[in-house]
């Protein structure tokens, strides 16, 4: 029990302290607009990657269907705070988009989620893609495809940094609760852990709704600092984007999503200034990783600072 509240504590101080570091670089124009723009592209990034995870890594399913709820999320934040263009109305956004998500998520996924494999990623694909084509088929309401502009800038990176944590903190206590064991448990042997008594259906569509409401949250707040909105912001190539971040983190390790997420980013950030071949570095980044990594930077470990300070104490 003390070790485990030791290892709260650090984590929170170690949060604490990122949050002040971050704070004093921006404050005293270190880090410029551009460097916090690259800031938030991360932790939306780590939100939606985390949310791909869950699903892909701890369930073993096979989603591509992200960047659909993600627009739920960004439509109805874009459409509800030029009605209420308050903080007020931004968070009640959030709020709606992530229980429209998650219906959304609980419908298509009783029927879906018992396909497996490449037939789930198409079914899944096939969710966002009704999801995007609503959009533009959406009349006024959604401006078609123009998309949605003016849009009020309601996201910071302090709101981003709150969220990213506070999703991080309930994504991994949701592993380690009960439900977390059944969804690993599905993953490892479905049929095993159906014999054991778990329902599988009932713990992949929640793990999936889980997942589709994060997305939601992350698309509320990529509409809050963009501040424009349109539908082909969200193909399948957005949800292939957070795929990549998930597998190379490593599936089954949400630190590992984390850290993937930062040093793609700064990687992009850096490869910025060769725009001819920036996709090609880029891809052949991540192809040394997965030769020398094939299981992705962390595999299914998680990073635990318990375990580092038992080692400082021990010698």
């Amino acid at each position: 029990m003390k070790k485990q509240l030791r290892s709260i504590l650090t984590w929170t101080a170690g949060l604490v302290l990122l949050y002040i570091i971050l704070s004093i670089l921006i404050g005293s124009g270190i880090l410029g607009p551009y460097y916090v723009q690259i800031l938030m592209g991360i932790g939306i990034a780590i939100i939606m990657a985390m949310g791909t995870n869950l699903v892909l890594g701890f369930s073993g399913q096979f989603p591509l269907g992200q960047a659909g709820f993600m627009a739920v999320g960004a439509y109805v934040t874009a459409i509800l705070t030029k009605q209420i263009p308050t903080y007020f109305g931004f968070y009640m956004s959030m709020l709606v988009g992530v229980m429209i998500a998650g219906l959304i998520a609980i419908i298509v996924g009783f029927p879906t989620l018992r396909l497996k494999g490449d037939y789930l990623a198409i079914a899944t694909l096939g969710v966002a893609e009704i999801i995007r084509i609503a959009i533009i088929n959406g009349g006024e309401v959604t401006n078609g495809a123009a998309g949605l502009t003016g849009i009020l800038q309601y996201t910071s990176w302090p709101i981003v940094y709150a969220f990213v944590v506070l999703i991080a903190v309930l994504m991994l206590n949701f592993i380690r609760s009960a439900v977390g064991r059944h969804v690993i448990s599905v993953r490892e042997d479905e049929i095993a852990a159906e014999s054991m008594g778990v329902n599988t259906t009932k713990v992949k569509v929640l793990t999936f709704a889980f997942a589709a409401m994060t997305a939601s949250i992350a698309g509320s707040l990529y509409v809050g600092y963009i501040g424009t909105v349109v539908p082909k912001d969200f193909t399948v190539m957005r949800s292939i984007d957070y795929l990549i971040i998930a597998v190379l983190g490593g599936l089954g390790s949400m630190t590992g999503t984390i850290v993937a997420a930062v040093v793609l980013g700064i990687l992009n950030m850096y490869l910025q200034n060769f725009s001819d071949i920036r996709m090609i570095i880029y891809s052949l980044a991540l192809i040394l990783v997965m030769v020398f990594r094939p299981g992705g930077l962390l595999g299914t470990k998680e990073l635990q600072l318990s375990v580092l300070l038992s080692k400082k104490g021990g010698s």
